[in-house]
């Protein structure tokens, strides 16, 4: 599937959820925020939005270099999604977000 295209995700969502899938997950997350912000305003299912390893790795490598606040930006990527949102994020990040919160 093209990323890129909005039309083209919101027709293979509706076609998966024609097929019976009883859930919506858009993985990797933070580059598709467009498609699950479509989605959850046109479909009424639960929607996952699965941060993967690489995503969780851009942070830590900027964090390590400076150009952002890692404790910032990580608790912002998890709690960036509304409410009623399943979030799936890698071990490490769910770890460290435990530890930065005591």
């Amino acid at each position: 599937m093209d990323g890129a295209n909005l039309r083209e995700a919101m027709r293979e969502i509706a076609a998966d959820i024609e097929e019976g899938a009883d859930m919506i997950m858009v993985k990797p997350a933070m580059p598709y925020l467009d498609v699950i912000a479509a989605a959850r305003a046109r479909f009424d299912l639960p929607l996952a939005a699965y941060q993967v390893s690489g995503e969780y790795a851009m942070i830590e490598a900027a964090a390590q270099n400076g150009w952002i606040d890692r404790d910032r930006v990580m608790m912002e990527s998890i709690t960036k999604h509304p409410p009623r949102r399943r979030h799936h994020h890698p071990h490490l990040l769910r770890q460290n977000a435990a530890q930065l919160l005591g």
